[in-house]
């Protein structure tokens, strides 16, 4: 009876390996409102003429986001490729602009950046933790 029972164990691991499969880190949504962020914050401090980025607390963060994806199970392989994809990027991009735009930013228009940044430091959200003021 127990190897019966062992097999059973063995066969319901084997099937459910699947399961517990990791999604793709470009689907993963804690990394990537992370990533969306840290652009949008990017974008920011390049338009914005009184605002800084918090360069060392930016990479100390980048340094903690993929340690969350190793503690995941990611490798650190599966992180570069990630990473280095141009697909990615350009989605993150996307929609770090389609952020900017619908709440205000407007091309050759600082102040619209800036308008934006000083409110995501008062409201202390994750852009805003990227950001700093003159």
């Amino acid at each position: 009876m127990k190897p019966i029972a062992a097999a059973l164990i063995a066969a319901t691991l084997l099937t459910a390996g699947p399961a517990f499969a990791l999604e793709p880190l470009s689907q993963e949504k804690h990394i990537n409102d992370r990533l969306i962020s840290a652009r949008i914050a990017d974008r920011i401090r390049r338009e914005c003429p009184t605002i800084n980025a918090r360069i060392i607390y930016a990479y100390g963060e980048a340094r903690k986001l993929k340690r969350y994806a190793q503690d995941k199970g990611y490798s650190t392989k599966e992180i570069d490729a990630f990473l280095d994809s141009k697909a990615d990027k350009k989605r993150i991009y996307a929609v770090a602009e389609d952020y900017l735009t619908q709440n205000g930013a407007k091309k050759g228009d600082p102040e619209s950046f800036c308008a934006i940044g000083r409110k995501a430091i008062a409201d202390k959200n994750l852009i805003g933790s990227f950001l700093v003021a003159k």
